[in-house]
C-alpha cells in the first residue's frame, strides 16, 4: 500500500468549489416546480422519484460539504488535529440511489447522481487514507493558543 493521502489546504478548496458546484446543478435539477413531459398517470411517480433521488443526493453532497468545512476549519487553526478526528468524519452509510426511481429521472439527472456518488466515494478515499496516518501532538503554539482561548 503506498503513502497515506496528503490533505493539504489547496487540494481542500478545489474540492470545496466542486461540491458547491454540485450542490447548484443538483438544486437545479431536482426542482419539483419544473414540469414534467409525460402523461398524468406518470408524473405523480416522477415526483416521487425527484423527491426521494434528490434528497439522497442531496443528503450525501450536504455530507461532503460539512467534511469538506472542516478540513478548511482545521486548516484555519479553528479545530486541532484531534478534534478533526475525532468530529469531522464523512458517513459511510448513505443510502445508494434506488435504481427503479433513478430510470424515471432524465439521463442527466441520472448523469449527476452518479457523479455525486464518484465525488462522495473520492472523499471517502482520502478521509481513510488521511485516518491511516498517526496523529500529530499540536505544536506549543497551538497548545498555547487553545489554552488561551478556554481562558477567554
Amino acid at each position: 500500500m503506498g503513502e497515506p493521502a496528503s490533505i493539504n489546504p489547496q487540494i481542500v478548496e478545489v474540492l470545496y468549489c466542486e461540491a458547491l458546484v454540485l450542490a447548484d446543478e443538483i438544486r437545479a435539477a431536482f426542482s419539483l416546480s419544473r414540469k414534467t413531459e409525460t402523461a398524468d398517470d406518470d408524473e405523480d411517480l416522477i415526483r416521487i422519484a425527484l423527491s426521494c433521488e434528490g434528497l439522497r443526493t442531496t443528503t450525501r453532497i450536504m455530507h461532503a460539504l460539512a467534511w469538506l468545512l472542516n478540513q478548511r476549519s482545521y486548516f484555519m487553526g479553528e479545530l486541532t488535529d484531534y478534534q478533526l478526528r475525532r468530529h469531522g468524519k464523512l458517513a459511510r452509510n448513505l443510502k445508494e440511489p434506488d435504481q427503479d426511481n433513478l430510470a424515471l429521472l432524465p439521463p442527466e439527472t441520472r448523469e449527476l447522481v452518479a457523479e455525486t456518488q464518484r465525488f462522495y466515494r473520492r472523499l471517502t478515499r482520502l478521509d481513510a487514507e488521511w485516518r491511516q496516518s498517526p496523529p500529530h501532538p499540536p505544536s506549543a503554539l497551538e497548545a498555547l493558543r487553545w489554552r488561551i482561548q478556554r481562558q477567554a
